[in-house]
């Protein structure tokens, strides 16, 4: 090890059982994104944490879903470095009361454990290390807590759009993959559907009256199967349907909800060409098809700036000992929006855990020291370049 990653390890070793027992604080509030007072809470929590430290302050009020919040820290050096976290988990109000941690073997298992109070608590612990081992390598560290990731992100999304201009790279603490990989590219999504409207009939008495639009829509349904790799990584998902009414009745309308996920930004309006010429084709005469909805998170493409910040991790995880990768993965995050926003940035930060929203989510115990001296290294290996 090199010596600055043989402070922050024994920084980290230091702190081990109070950072155990402040997460267990943190998993014991019901922050159901839903549940404002709950999510609230959990920020008040960080905001108290924050205070105690002398960090600046600076909250985004929502009257719907929890505030966002985001504490800094500033430095002697120049480089600007936005941790992402979310504040808010998917389990009923009563699961945390229901299910406190408990540790079988080296897992911590509890709601929010993997997502995402462990990565949001290594963010602190990776900063206040930081200021106290290393503070020329940054000139501000800020740690950015969402309200409402787990459904549409509209008030944390906005916070990010604000706030991404301001800083030189992001690095968002979602746990790391079970294998220990972090995440650099995502693919992006978009939802859609397909809303076919016929005309009824009475299917046995006049059934040439009518205009099935269930039938239209079986065809429209098979052509959004086979765009299924259209582009590298390329997904389409006809996920619901619904149609008709009785079955006596020629079916007047129908439609299919679509999931679509790609995995560069270029290819959003080729694809969505696509899917305007497939639905406007005359299929069953007398049908009419319309398309609504669209894209939601932009692809987290693995750009030059992506790959060059990856390849730095991995000589940081190098530095403390172990070995890491990265890795390119269908699902959606805060780090889309950065990627977006134009920010280099890198995912999977947190502790190593899995089986986010069940009943067994978990971190590994011993990804805890190692992950949160990596997130501070990166962060100080990055102010020196």
């Amino acid at each position: 090890m090199s010596s600055l990653a043989e402070q922050l390890t024994a920084w980290l070793s230091a702190r081990y059982t109070t950072y155990l027992e402040e997460l267990r604080q943190l998993c014991a509030f019901e922050c159901l994104t839903d549940h404002k007072p709950g999510v609230d809470q959990a920020g008040n929590w960080v905001r108290q944490w924050a205070m105690q430290r002398a960090w600046s302050i600076d909250a985004y009020p929502d009257s719907e879903v929890g505030d966002g919040l985001v504490v800094s820290c500033r430095g002697t050096g120049q480089l600007r470095v936005m941790l992402v976290a979310h504040l808010d988990t998917v389990y009923p109000v009563g699961t945390a009361a229901e299910r406190p941690l408990r540790i079988e073997g080296d897992t911590l298992i509890g709601p929010g454990t993997a997502d995402n109070k462990s990565g949001l608590l290594s963010g602190l612990y990776a900063i206040e290390a930081l200021a106290t081992l290393a503070p020329s390598s940054f000139g501000l560290l800020s740690l950015v807590c969402g309200g409402d990731e787990e459904t549409s992100a509209r008030a944390s999304g906005a916070m990010l759009a604000s706030l991404a201009p301001h800083y030189d790279l992001a690095l968002v603490l979602e746990a790391g993959r079970e294998n220990g990989d972090i995440v650099s590219a995502r693919k992006g999504g978009g939802l859609f559907t397909v809303t076919v409207t016929g005309r009824a009939a009475h299917a046995g008495v006049e059934p040439e009256k009518g205009a099935n639009a269930i039938l239209a829509l079986a065809h429209h349904i098979l052509a959004l199967q086979a765009m299924n790799g259209m582009y590298p990584g390329m997904t389409v998902n006809v996920g619901v349907i619904a149609g008709g009414s009785v079955p006596n009745t020629v079916p007047a309308l129908a439609e299919a909800q679509v999931d679509l996920r790609i995995t560069h930004p270029d290819h959003t309006a080729p694809v969505e060409e696509t899917l305007q010429a497939l639905v406007q084709r005359d299929l069953v005469q007398g049908t009419r098809t319309t398309l609504t909805g669209g894209w939601g998170f932009a692809p987290m493409a693995r750009t030059p700036a992506i790959a060059r910040l990856a390849e730095l991790a991995r000589s940081c995880a190098s530095e403390l000992g172990f070995a890491l990768t990265d890795a390119a993965t269908g699902g959606i995050s805060y780090a889309n929006l950065l990627a977006g926003a134009g920010l280099p940035v890198l995912d999977g930060l947190g502790p190593i855990g899995g089986l986010d929203h069940s009943p067994d989510e978990y971190i590994d115990l011993s990804s805890i020291i190692p992950r949160t001296a990596l997130l501070a290294l990166l962060i100080a290996r990055s102010g020196e370049q």
